[in-house]
């Protein structure tokens, strides 16, 4: 049994810098505070757990005064900042860089009088970092049909979370701009409303979809791993599971089923961009130890 680990799964560099950054700090001194969990991955989550890493939440910070808080790769709106620095506690900011540039975009647009729509989930920490660039009045959607919570007699600019699908984001901007225009005509006005879509889906998650349905069509049997919370990992595994029926989702080794592999002769293993290396190794090790002790 061939079994192999895609190359172009793990960890996005966004979240390689975070754990890096997290890693750097835990050498000068143990103790470290992540606001969240550091990444959706709890195998991760515990081997950095046990180096000093401990996740809390925004209701923690009052007792954090004098101590090291970690903001992760997905971003925290402003006020996060202002109540760790009114409370006197020290901010190591990994905001991945991807993210840090989409919020400076909208907080230009929304101080420049624009509507700001997110196309994105409402309650992912990427989003709420984003909606707080604007005082809490950015639009979340999430698909076509919530655009009409969309004020269209505005001037708007539509965002996207950054790990979010680009077929959807295209088609709306594609039915807002439509829209929009339908409202110009029906009032006669001679300026059309300003309307802008920008692209912030980042390349390395929007790039991985072709790479990953060629992966899992070229062998038997695909093993997706991610932790359950994974909002990008469940996007890619139903990719892996549309081009290989074949196709199961597990968070560690210990979730296999020896059935899945029942006359396999290639296998293939892929994960989110939370996923480790180190895991999909131990993945891939598990079934090759199966394979040869069955053999």
């Amino acid at each position: 049994m061939k079994v192999t680990v895609d190359r172009n799964s793990g960890f996005c560099w966004g979240v390689v810098r975070t754990i890096d950054i997290a890693e750097e700090q835990m050498e000068e001194e143990r103790e470290l505070y992540s606001l969240g969990p550091v990444i959706h991955n709890p195998v991760e989550i515990e081997r950095l757990r046990a180096k000093g890493l401990t996740p809390v939440t925004l209701a923690d910070l009052p007792r954090l005064a004098g101590k090291r808080v970690l903001i992760r790769a997905h971003g925290e709106p402003p006020s996060t900042y202002a109540r760790a620095r009114d409370l006197g506690v020290t901010v190591i900011d990994a905001t991945c860089p991807v993210v840090t540039k989409v919020q400076e975009r909208i907080r230009k647009f929304f101080d420049g009088g624009y509507q700001i729509v997110i196309f994105g989930k409402r309650d992912h920490a990427e989003v709420i970092g984003l909606v707080g660039q604007t005082n809490g009045e950015a639009v979340v959607i999430s698909s076509v049909k919530d655009i009409e919570s969309v004020d269209l007699t505005r001037k708007t600019v539509l965002f996207s979370q950054t790990t979010m699908d680009k077929p959807t984001f295209h088609e709306i901007a594609r039915v807002l701009r439509e829209k929009i225009a339908e409202v110009v005509i029906g009032t006669f006005e001679e300026s059309a409303i300003d309307f802008h879509a920008k692209d912030t889906i980042c390349g390395q998650v929007a790039g991985r979809e072709k790479k990953l349905r060629e992966f899992a069509a070229a062998h038997e049997v695909m093993i997706f791993v991610a932790g359950r919370n994974s909002s990008n990992g469940k996007v890619l595994y139903d990719i892996c599971r549309d081009a290989n029926a074949r196709s199961y989702f597990i968070e560690q080794e210990q979730d296999m089923d020896p059935a899945w592999f029942a006359g396999a002769a290639t296998v293939g293993i892929s994960g989110a961009t939370s996923t480790p290396q180190w895991l999909m190794e131990r993945v891939q090790r598990a079934i090759e130890e199966r394979a040869q002790r069955h053999h």
